[in-house]
């Protein structure tokens, strides 16, 4: 009984949470399945690494052909315990803040569109680049990291003046948060972990382009999400439509609904035009909180 309410918690809370908590949930539950496997092979001495290779992004084009799907798997393995955790914390802090200026699904969209981003451009690298001609064949690639690159850039290019508290260090600008977290990728592409951090600079510029285009009219999440919707509606059971019944006299009840939704509508414009215009600073408590409540919808 214990072990049913406590799935059931489990799943009341993902239906409920927003999109940076479903994230996190199936980040670590997936992290949690393989990690079982895992365990359950080595006690039979059996190499996990020839499985783990079927949801890892390899570096060898060839093989990418014969596994495209690890193009999307890759981006929910992990590593290890601090993997993962650190994975975590950035992607429910900045989540979190980027809700306050994007939609829950343009996150969605932009945490596949960083993390394929970055597996094209790790993969690019690796085959185009004489000092990976070693390392191609044998190299595979896995981790949230580019998504959450991909999110904070977009976030700092969209409010690059954004105050970010840091223990030890104290207030930092958004803008300087990302331009340290790039330039450390860059000085690093030769490293042991050179292609996690080409995947990161590949997030990066999903991050930069997503956001920059967003300011122009131009949605480059659009596509990710049309696809998204596609797929939970498969999920979906098909619902009968119920019989239509008509109630008379409630004609001013919809008057009045539609109203108070048009009103509503015209006040998150309003608060919108102020943020492009003045920032997220100039806001109020309120309008920050309606801002927020409306990208929970």
């Amino acid at each position: 009984m214990a072990a049913d309410g406590f799935i059931t918690d489990l799943k009341r809370k993902f239906q409920q949470g927003d999109i940076v908590l479903r994230l996190v949930y199936v980040n670590v539950a997936v992290f949690l399945a393989v990690t079982l496997v895992q365990i359950f092979l080595t006690l039979f001495n059996v190499s996990a690494s020839p499985w783990m290779n079927y949801l890892e992004l390899p570096a060898w084009t060839e093989v990418f052909i014969r596994r495209p799907w690890t193009l999307i798997t890759y981006m929910f393995m992990h590593a290890g315990v601090l993997h993962i955790l650190f994975n975590m914390l950035w992607l429910f802090w900045f989540g979190r803040l980027s809700l306050a200026f994007f939609s829950s699904k343009h996150l969605r969209g932009l945490y596949f569109l960083g993390g394929i981003c970055g597996g094209l451009l790790y993969m690019l690298a690796y085959n185009v680049f004489p000092y990976f001609q070693d390392a191609v064949y044998s190299s595979y690639l896995l981790g949230a990291s580019a998504s959450v690159l991909a999110i904070v850039v977009a976030v700092s290019v969209r409010e690059p003046n954004y105050p970010v508290q840091f223990l030890f260090i104290g207030t930092v600008r958004l803008k300087y948060v990302a331009l340290f977290m790039v330039v450390l990728d860059l000085l690093f592409m030769t490293s042991d972990n050179a292609g996690g951090h080409i995947a990161h600079l590949g997030g990066a510029l999903a991050g930069w382009w997503f956001a920059a285009g967003l300011q122009s009219g131009h949605d480059a999440t659009k596509w990710i999400n049309l696809v998204c919707d596609w797929f939970a509606g498969l999920r979906r059971p098909v619902k009968r439509k119920p019989k239509m019944k008509v109630h008379y006299g409630g004609r001013q009840a919809d008057y009045e609904y539609n109203a108070r939704k048009k009103e509503r509508e015209a006040e998150i414009d309003r608060i919108l035009d102020k943020l492009r215009k003045s920032g997220y600073n100039s806001l109020t408590d309120d309008e920050k909180k309606s801002l927020f409540d409306a990208s929970k919808k």
